[in-house]
């Protein structure tokens, strides 16, 4: 962001002016990356659109008055965010932030990016003042403060710069943290010098507003994102209102009965207010039951849908590959559970498990949901926000939409790859349940280690816990003894 004083690019707010909609500030954004002309030259068109707004505040240091520049600016892929920049002239203090611009989300975001190369430092990296950062291999967490708007590489060098800061006062106060956290820095200094590949950077965000920039070539597993239902807490850390809990549904003793629709009232993520979520039990014939779930608010207009499925946990994932030939087969029945990863190689798509949820639909349907998903994060990212990508970029985005199209109208044949370490994804034969679809193979695999651990199989023990905690409580009580 520019710091210049030219006339051109600054102006004084009033209250007015400043809080204008945020989407007409957005339209007077320059169409450049830095909003400030070409290469930083302010451009003769500036003249006319406020950029940067500039408010004298207070310094918080020296308690005379400085200067706050503030500019509204489009990230791709995102959304609408306030970049904010302090000076004093009479202290030389500094101070940057990041704000979002727009409103708290129905839902909390969580994102999991995987490090593998150094190139990956580069990716950018927004975190909200709400937003939990976890270096996870360095066990270090970050707490909800500031926001910033950074890359990868940045903001492991700020936590290494702000570890390093206070060491020397613990090495005479507290010799014991001191190393331990001398080792912390060595080892996010080796990870900054690509010497501890790969490890795993998590963004966790309860407002939303938070996000890492994904790339196209991403496969399963590098980059993941999960939205999920706040928690009562969360939503009074937000400022959100409390709710009265509903009254109790009814439900509790009674068997559910498949194909009947349930009501229970719920709390809309969105708005807070009461809404209606409702439930009913599909049995799939040679597969299994599920539940489909529904949520709408009739106030703010929000909308879920979801599916569940149950069971015991089997030995084995499944992988299941279907081979897309004509339109019959695009109205196959598909079942994408929450754990289930989707690729498409022929339309360079892949899909991490927990990015839409579970889903019950048909080829045709999850493809077309996918493309309005994509589409609508990339080029419909608040007033013109897509505008700002590189030409390069958006063409490439361009062709990969179209190849989508194309297959949606069943015009390109093309492969579909389930692969579920639950095996709890489905896809519809055209043929007798007992016979052998061509077009479709099922495969059965050992789940990796890495699985077993995501979805907490190794933790999980259903046998024989009560010795091992009567083992451990003698053990805990032995030792107090001893003491």
């Amino acid at each position: 962001m520019s710091t210049s004083e030219d006339k051109a690019t600054t102006t004084t707010a009033t209250s007015t002016e400043f809080f204008e909609s945020i989407g007409k500030k957005a339209d007077q954004l320059a169409p450049s990356a830095n909003g400030n002309g070409v290469n930083g030259v302010p451009s003769a068109e500036d003249d006319d659109g406020k950029v940067v707004e500039q408010i004298e505040s207070l310094c918080m240091n020296c308690h005379e008055n400085g200067m706050t520049r503030m500019l509204l600016t489009s990230i791709p892929y995102f959304r609408e965010v306030i970049l904010m920049s302090f000076q004093c002239d009479k202290c030389n203090f500094t101070n940057s932030e990041i704000q979002s611009a727009g409103e708290i989300q129905p839902k909390g975001a969580s994102y999991l990016l995987r490090l593998t190369e150094m190139v990956d430092f580069e990716r950018t990296v927004v975190k909200s003042d709400t937003a939990i950062v976890k270096f996870i291999e360095l066990d270090l967490e970050v707490p909800s403060g500031r926001g910033q708007l950074t890359n990868v590489e940045g903001l492991l060098s700020t936590v290494v710069n702000d570890l390093e800061l206070g060491q020397e006062a613990r090495k005479e106060q507290m010799p014991e943290i001191y190393e331990k956290v001398g080792q912390t820095i060595a080892k996010a200094k080796a990870m900054l010098a690509g010497e501890s590949f790969p490890f795993r950077l998590s963004v966790d965000d309860p407002a939303g507003n938070s996000w890492i920039s994904p790339n196209m070539r991403d496969g399963i597993g590098k980059w993941e994102k999960r939205d999920y239902v706040r928690t009562p807490e969360q939503n009074e850390s937000l400022g959100l209102a409390a709710t009265e809990p509903g009254p109790a549904s009814g439900y509790e003793d009674e068997d559910i009965i498949p194909d009947q629709v349930y009501e229970f009232p719920a709390t809309c993520p969105g708005c807070m207010h009461p809404c209606t979520t409702r439930m009913t039990m599909v049995d799939i014939p040679h597969f299994k039951a599920v539940v489909l779930m529904s949520t709408a608010c009739n106030d703010c207009g929000y909308k879920s849908n979801d599916v569940k499925t149950g069971g015991e946990i089997p030995e084995l994932g499944k992988k299941i590959t279907l081979k897309v030939e004509s339109a019959e087969d695009l109205a196959r029945d598909i079942l994408k559970s929450e754990t289930c990863a989707l690729e498409c190689p022929e339309l360079d798509l892949q899909v991490n498990p927990g990015t839409l949820g579970g889903r019950f639909t048909t080829v045709e349907g999850l493809l077309t949901q996918i493309r309005d998903d994509l589409r609508s994060q990339i080029f419909e990212t608040g007033s013109g926000g897509g505008d700002s990508l590189a030409t390069s970029e958006r063409e490439t985005w361009t062709r990969f939409f179209d190849g989508l199209d194309v297959a949606i109208r069943g015009e390109k044949p093309f492969t579909v790859i389930l692969s579920d370490p639950l095996a709890s994804s489905y896809v519809q034969k055209a043929v007798d349940p007992d016979q052998d679809d061509p077009q479709m193979t099922v495969e059965e695999y050992t789940r990796t280690e890495e699985e077993e651990e995501d979805l907490g199989l190794r933790d999980m023990k259903t046998e024989g816990y009560e010795e091992d905690h009567a083992k451990e409580m003698a053990a805990a009580e032995s030792k107090q003894n001893g003491e």
